[in-house]
């Protein structure tokens, strides 16, 4: 590894728009020549970790940090705009439309996806930092024949996902390598914006996925020290809320804010990568095979207690909570459906305010209203609920895997329904879509990961036999368009559903499709 001063990055796509400056690639190059090394040591830890498991180990609160979670500490104060979150949605940035209709939103944060909303095209990769540029200037529009799309006088707080830890961004390279997805998500937003963000009296503000470790949340704050050092910021002008959405994060939450206080702005309910990273680290186990997707609420008792604890842990050291994804999309022609699906959202809501979150997430603007007035109703004027410690809660280990305690089975809608949105979620992410609206929700990487690793785990133990999956595969194929993409997607679904060896992520292979298929 070249040293940071003389590390360089090379481009191997074209930036027509210019938006990969050169000071923005050097300090990608640098973060990934300083901090490379250490993201591969992690992810080799987290396949060690993963080996355990599997040979029976199962995960508990760290003994050796008993003193972060006795101590008494608290989170460094957020910036006056991160303190109300009570309603926050979420879409990709390389939607440009899609950026302009969650700021006008009304909801108190936008959350601008790099990662699971986001299809890592070229095009998406890079124009997504364009937009984000474009709307912090309030320079970004979009004109279409019915209408001209523009940025109101008040907007959300923006917010930026970097994709995760575990994968690469191809296009760029440092030493002949690909650069961590992380580090150039990070760095470039960081490098172009960052003097922008503050003298418009707000700063850089992250959300970070996938996290399996406090040992993950510390290499993210040794990147902002030293990347604020590189870019003459003060210590704590960067601001991250880590996705508690991996099963063993959950034993470590207090230990994430801990590495993190100086530049934490709380912890989210990640729901679906939570369920998704609870079947993939036990998917050997019988008693951890859960019933049909449908069937795994945020009630049911595994669930109940990793919110519980967040809620918690959060509170205790005066750090923001925020609730988990309403992931329904409206329909514009049924209103039945809107009022069931809008009553099960209010009751979502009403839970996660009642339980002492501070914030919640949506991932459609016409769910804005609703949950803003669940939020409003349990705020009143109060910003959040940080003064709500919900010390009457006590969590352990096994309330955190009692996953044999989940009511329901596994059906035949269920496996039709897991394979459709699969395949169909796949093809669409193939075609540069990361975010698609499926059967009157909005599917991401995250629910399409929950669709093929409950497959996997139900063939697995012989709730569902591999050939009926196959003729559901068929068939639902059939139903789709022929067209390059839903070969692949089908393709790839048999890979990571019906494979002998579990993937750990579906994009992993996905992305290999998905740079033959955009030609870049």
């Amino acid at each position: 590894m070249s040293s940071t001063a003389s590390a360089k990055a090379s481009v191997l796509a074209p930036d027509a728009s210019g938006v990969l400056t050169s000071d923005a690639l050097a300090l990608v190059a640098a973060l990934e020549s300083e901090f490379g090394g250490r993201r591969e040591e992690l992810l080799g830890a987290r396949a060690e970790r993963q080996e355990r498991l599997l040979a029976g180990e199962l995960p508990d609160f760290l003994p050796g940090t008993s003193a972060v979670r006795e101590g008494d500490w608290r989170v460094a104060p957020v910036p006056a705009d991160l303190l109300d979150r009570r309603v926050e949605i979420t879409g990709p940035a390389g939607d440009r439309k899609m950026v302009i209709n969650a700021l006008n939103s009304g909801a108190r944060i936008y959350m601008a996806d790099f990662e699971d909303a986001n299809s890592p095209t070229w095009a998406n990769v890079v124009g997504g930092q364009q937009n984000l540029t474009d709307a912090i200037e309030r320079t970004i529009s979009v004109e279409t024949p019915e209408k001209s799309y523009r940025l109101d006088d008040d907007v959300a707080v923006l917010l930026v996902r970097p994709r995760g830890w575990h994968l690469v961004e191809r296009h760029v390279e440092v030493d002949g390598r690909p650069v961590s997805a992380s580090l150039f998500d990070f760095g470039v937003y960081l490098q172009r914006n960052a003097e922008r963000l503050l003298e418009r009296g707000t700063g850089p503000y992250f959300y970070l996925p996938k996290l399996e470790s406090h040992h993950e949340a510390r290499l993210w704050n040794d990147v902002f020290s030293f990347a604020q050092d590189r870019l003459g910021l003060p210590h704590g002008t960067i601001k991250a809320t880590v996705l508690i959405e991996t099963v063993l994060a959950a034993f470590e939450m207090e230990e994430i804010l801990h590495e993190l206080r100086e530049h934490s702005s709380g912890l989210n309910a990640g729901r679906w990568d939570y369920i998704f990273s609870v079947i993939k680290k036990f998917r050997d186990r019988e008693d951890f095979v859960l019933p049909d997707r449908a069937q795994v609420t945020m009630t049911v008792p595994f669930m109940r207690a990793y919110t519980e604890l967040l809620v918690r842990s959060c509170h205790g050291r005066g750090a923001h909570a925020i609730g988990g994804m309403a992931a329904f999309i409206p329909s514009r022609r049924d209103a039945e459906v809107n009022e069931l699906a809008l009553a099960r959202v209010r009751e979502d809501k009403v839970r996660e305010s009642g339980d002492g979150f501070d914030g919640t997430w949506v991932a459609h603007p016409d769910l804005v209203p609703v949950a803003t007035e669940v939020f409003d109703a349990a705020l009143g004027e109060r910003p959040n609920q940080l003064d709500r410690l919900r010390e009457d809660v006590a969590v352990e280990a096994t309330d955190l895997l009692d996953v044999a305690a989940t009511p329901g089975e596994v059906t035949e809608d269920g496996v039709r329904a897991n394979v459709s949105v699969g395949i169909r979620y796949l093809a669409a992410w193939l075609s540069g879509v990361g975010a698609a609206a499926i059967d009157n929700l909005m599917e991401d990487a995250a629910t399409a990961e929950i669709s093929r690793s409950q497959v996997w785990q139900w063939v697995r133990h012989g709730r569902v036999p591999r050939g009926d999956v196959e003729t559901v595969v068929s068939e639902v194929v059939a139903e789709l368009p022929a067209d390059p993409a839903v070969e692949s997607a089908r393709a790839i679904f048999e890979e990571v559903a019906l494979g002998e060896e579990f993937t750990d992520f579906l994009t992993l292979p996905a992305y290999d499709r998905l740079l033959e298929l955009t030609d870049v």
